[in-house]
């Protein structure tokens, strides 16, 4: 994923987009960057990689390298970025969030006709926010070249521009998948992914751009470039996984929806009567934690914590890169409280279920610390379908998909031409799938929201929601 902060401002506006910045590491592992812009200097550019240290750690010197009154950061699990482009309509800092599944085919008609070249990377790889930089400047207006480069790109593509007077240019994916938002205080105007990043440090709410929205900013003004369009297709996943829990996103919080969808899960197991006599329920942390807390709310069963998870030194479950040393790293951080877990009926809820790897090595954890049960719950459908909108998932093809791969296993390729019934689960193809989970995982039972469950938790127009990785509607 990624996320980015800009603020325009009468003050120096470094320390703002120094914080704001950090407030988006849940997005991103790879890659920080922050460019600013001066009077005296012009624009300037920094980028660290931030792999094996936080991002505040890498930047903590900026205060001494960099000034300006506007500035604009980013965390990327891409392409290094800011990027400083001079082009035909101007000098200008770019930074880019979001994918870009045609990037080869819009690299090869650009060179057909351009006569220009690309910066390659190892491989022959290129930058995607040179290239969407490049798809800008076929227009005479950063206007125009948006509105153009989010008119050729297959996927997402939500942008901050920093020119070279100072002023940013923010716009929204032209779907509206990702959250951009602005606030405002007496110095001037921020721009952020995350809400709460920019309220920590004294904004308010201004404005939240709606799908495709083109604004600029200032540190006096507000001026929309390109109204919002029509169509809306936001990520669900925002409220069930890696948005921040603070954060509101089309008005509704966070946290607030884990806690309702939890509950809406605890509404349907009590009229199925499933999972009875449990002794605890508890959240997969950290996600999965609010919806585990709206369970037991509703369910009446005691919410306990049968483990921690050590974040001092590994703060962040996604590092490092390789996979097998993710998966070491997680089991290393799962520190048990012996007496909430020997002999004890646990129900864990988690945010989903994608490949089911370190979900596998949790359970085995709780039965080695002497589980009598363990019965898991996912606060989301089953996933179908790799997301092809964003890069949120790791996954790089969909059999790595643990419901695809028990599909199958259950009935071959067949069965794909029935992933209505499989994630359905009154239906005998739904039971399967849950069973052979089940005896996988050793589940004493397993249950996931139903699509109409999550869809009523957030609580918006199901129009406006993109839920292809459940069903594959786009």
């Amino acid at each position: 994923m990624g996320g980015f902060f800009g603020a325009a401002s009468k003050n120096d506006a470094i320390s703002d987009v120094f914080f704001g910045t950090d407030y988006h590491s849940h997005l991103g592992t790879k890659i920080g960057g922050i460019a600013a812009y001066d009077e005296e200097v012009g624009l300037q550019r920094e980028i660290h990689n931030i792999e094996n240290t936080p991002f505040r750690t890498k930047f903590d010197g900026v205060f001494d390298e960099m000034k300006g009154n506007s500035a604009i950061g980013c965390i990327s699990d891409t392409s290094p970025q800011p990027l400083i482009i001079r082009s035909n309509i101007g000098t200008y800092a770019i930074t880019v969030v979001g994918i870009i599944n045609n990037s080869e085919s819009l690299i090869n008609q650009y060179l057909s006709f351009s006569g220009g070249h690309f910066g390659a990377m190892t491989g022959g790889k290129i930058n995607v926010t040179e290239l969407v930089a490049a798809l800008i400047d076929q227009k005479s207006t950063f206007t125009e070249g948006i509105t153009f480069a989010q008119k050729v790109i297959e996927g997402t593509a939500s942008i901050l521009i920093l020119k070279n007077d100072g002023a940013i240019i923010a716009a929204r994916d032209k779907l509206g998948r990702l959250p951009t938002l602005i606030g405002k205080n007496e110095s001037g105007y921020c721009v952020s992914f995350e809400s709460f990043a920019y309220k920590k440090l004294g904004y308010e709410n201004e404005k939240e751009l709606g799908p495709g929205e083109i604004v600029e900013i200032t540190a006096d003004s507000l001026k929309v470039l390109r109204g919002p369009g029509k169509k809306m297709k936001i990520c669900s996943f925002l409220w069930s996984y890696y948005g921040y829990p603070t954060s509101n996103y089309e008005g509704v919080n966070v946290e607030v929806m884990r806690c309702r969808n939890g509950r809406i899960m605890a509404k349907s197991d009590k009229e199925k009567k499933n999972a009875e006599n449990i002794d605890y329920v508890g959240g997969v942390p950290d996600s999965g934690t609010p919806h585990a807390i709206g369970y037991a709310n509703e369910s009446g069963v005691p919410f306990a914590r049968p483990f921690i998870k050590y974040t001092p030194t590994w703060p962040r479950s996604f590092m490092p890169s390789n996979q097998k040393e993710r998966n070491k790293i997680a089991k290393m951080k799962q520190i048990p409280v012996h007496e909430l877990i020997q002999d004890k009926k646990l129900l864990f809820v988690d945010d989903s279920i994608v490949r089911g790897t370190q979900l596998k090595e949790t359970v085995d954890f709780l039965y080695e610390n002497g589980a009598s049960e363990v019965h898991m719950r996912s606060a989301c459908p089953p996933i179908m379908y790799g997301c092809k909108y964003l890069n949120f998932s790791r996954a790089t093809s969909d059999m790595e998909l643990l419901a695809r791969r028990v599909i199958l296993e259950l009935e071959g390729e067949e069965g794909f031409e029935h992933i209505e019934e499989y994630s359905d689960s009154s239906t005998e193809r739904g039971k399967n799938l849950r069973k052979a989970i089940c005896e996988k995982f050793h589940f004493a039972s397993l249950e996931f929201q139903s699509l109409e469950g999550i869809i009523e938790a957030i609580g918006i127009d199901p129009c406006k929601l993109c839920t292809y990785c459940w069903n594959g509607k786009e």
